[in-house]
């Protein structure tokens, strides 16, 4: 292959050959959901954006072509131990593939560089710092590069829910190349970050490919708490409705997970906890031991995750509103990758908004994207708060090309279903539609029931025609609020909840409208 050109022209792509190789080089015995079509456009020379969930193959979809001509192929990955795990599992299929990074002896680097010269195709992983090296640069100028694989490309982007500044120097790879394809993959960006994304690394006319955020096996529940007691009591119900598998429960704070741990302990789990705060070598074995079975529960902040692929993880729990839906997917993305179901349950109160908001307002982020951050946590505290149908909207709100109007397992869709956690003593909220499944507080009057079927189909209308989720027109909630206080004007519906000057300007009119007919 020539820098610059095409794998293969777009005539002679022969995809019986790409089954082939699938087969006999990966042991697979089919593509899934988008990966054909990602590797298609790569093949063709094409720069590529591509979303796919966690546990969706993105790595295929560079280590494939790479098996297609003589040359590197360039893997840029954040986590060491994510990057001895690919190279690990290629060497085993006999995939010439290895990695450079600072935790290796001079010997095994040397090693690597050996091999390279060696092999027709190598597949080279790297961390973004070792892109700063000062010996990098010169030495990436005299190799035939095929392609260069962003993974995680969301941690270039300010905007990203895991923004880390050594990833900006990774346009140096394009200015040393600018004619090799560049493939950026991320599991969740919304199209803000996608857009950052295509500018910060100079992507040309890429294809955009977003596929597969509808996890069929998952269930997404979410409770409102009014107190810890309330959340622990969720907790140890979920525990007890997945007996089997493993556990994972996602916390905001350090102190809090041992915390948690210290709790589950007395219910007789096999827990430990899991913070950055723990050195290096105590957390290599909290992961072998979490590995093994020899724990069953982890309690962890999201410090873990990245990286991390267990087939049977049963039981996703934040035990704290995460900041953003970016990180909530993400994490919820690592239950039930064996595609068996599993649970991923949400509780929330009051003063988890006061914890993120804390985090907001003590980072050095500038005002702008301190913003966006604002934004985004309101963006979660809606979710959290009422949507239409849960695996829906996240369908919509990733603008993933497949999307659905009703999952049916979801507390939205299938309240009843068998694998919600059934929320103990707290009679809070009771059902009042079969028809529509519209959990509503018993204090609505039954003579404006008729408000709530009309001012959802009139938001469901409203987020189909703006490609937006309904709850971020607005909540639940807010529709609750809507119906008691019943505005008539623009004046009485700014205290309604949920309802600024900005979204009043955008929809107040037409609301009012429909509300007051």
């Amino acid at each position: 292959m020539l820098e610059g050109k095409a794998f293969v022209r777009k005539e002679d792509l022969d995809i019986d050959n790409l089954q082939k190789i699938l087969n006999e080089k990966f042991k697979l015995s089919e593509f899934r959901l988008g990966q054909k079509e990602i590797i298609e456009s790569v093949l063709r020379g094409k720069d590529v954006l591509a979303l796919m969930p966690t546990g969706g193959g993105k790595s295929l979809c560079y280590q494939l072509p790479a098996m297609m001509a003589p040359g590197l192929t360039i893997v840029v990955s954040p986590l060491i131990a994510l990057m001895n795990d690919q190279v690990t599992n290629l060497n085993h299929q006999g995939i010439p593939a290895g990695c450079i990074h600072s935790g290796m002896s001079f010997q095994e680097r040397k090693s690597v560089f050996k091999a390279m010269t060696e092999k027709g195709s190598y597949i080279l992983y790297l961390s973004p710092e070792r892109i700063q090296k000062s010996g990098f640069a010169p030495w990436l100028t005299k190799q035939k590069v095929n392609l260069f694989a962003i993974d995680e490309a969301h941690c270039i982007s300010h905007w990203g829910h895991d923004f880390r500044t050594e990833y900006s120097e990774i346009k140096l790879l394009r200015e040393i190349h600018p004619n090799v394809p560049m493939m950026a993959l991320t599991a969740t960006a919304t199209p803000l970050v996608k857009n950052d994304i295509i500018r910060q690394l100079n992507l040309k006319d890429p294809d955009q490919h977003v596929y597969g955020f509808y996890r069929p096996n998952l269930y997404y529940q979410v409770e409102f708490c009014e107190d810890e007691m309330d959340k622990e009591n969720l907790v140890l119900a979920a525990l007890s409705k997945a007996p089997t598998g493993r556990v994972i429960i996602y916390c905001g704070t350090r102190k809090s997970t041992e915390e948690w741990a210290d709790l589950l302990a007395l219910s007789g789990e096999k827990v430990a906890f899991y913070h950055a705060g723990l050195a290096s070598q105590d957390r290599v074995k909290l992961e072998a031991a979490y590995q093994s079975g020899e724990v069953r529960v982890l309690t962890a902040t999201n410090a873990f995750g990245m990286g991390i692929d267990h087939p049977d993880v049963r039981l996703v729990v934040h035990t704290q509103m995460p900041g953003n839906i970016e990180s909530y997917y993400q994490e919820v993305g690592r239950a039930g990758r064996d595609g068996l179901p599993s649970t991923c349950l949400l509780t929330y109160s009051k003063k988890d908004k006061g914890l993120q908001s804390f985090f907001i307002n003590s980072s050095d982020a500038s005002p702008k994207i301190k913003a966006q951050r604002w934004s985004a946590l309101n963006a979660m505290i809606q979710y959290a708060e009422g949507s239409e149908c849960r695996h829906g909207d996240i369908l919509t709100y990733f603008k993933d090309k497949n999307r659905i109007s009703r999952c049916g397992h979801c507390d939205s869709c299938a309240p009843k279903t068998s694998h919600r956690v059934l929320v103990p003593n707290r009679p809070k909220i009771i059902k009042k539609s079969k028809k529509k499944d519209v959990l509503l507080k018993s204090d609505i009057p039954a003579h404006d029931l008729w408000k709530v079927e009309v001012i959802r189909e009139w938001r469901k209308e409203f987020a189909k025609k703006n490609d937006i989720p309904a709850f971020m027109v607005f909540s639940d909630k807010s529709l609750r609020d809507l119906i008691l206080k019943a505005p008539s004007n623009e004046e009485e519906l700014e205290k309604v909840y949920g309802f600024g000057k900005k979204k009043i300007d955008l929809i107040g009119k037409a609301l009012l409208k429909k509300l007051n007919f």
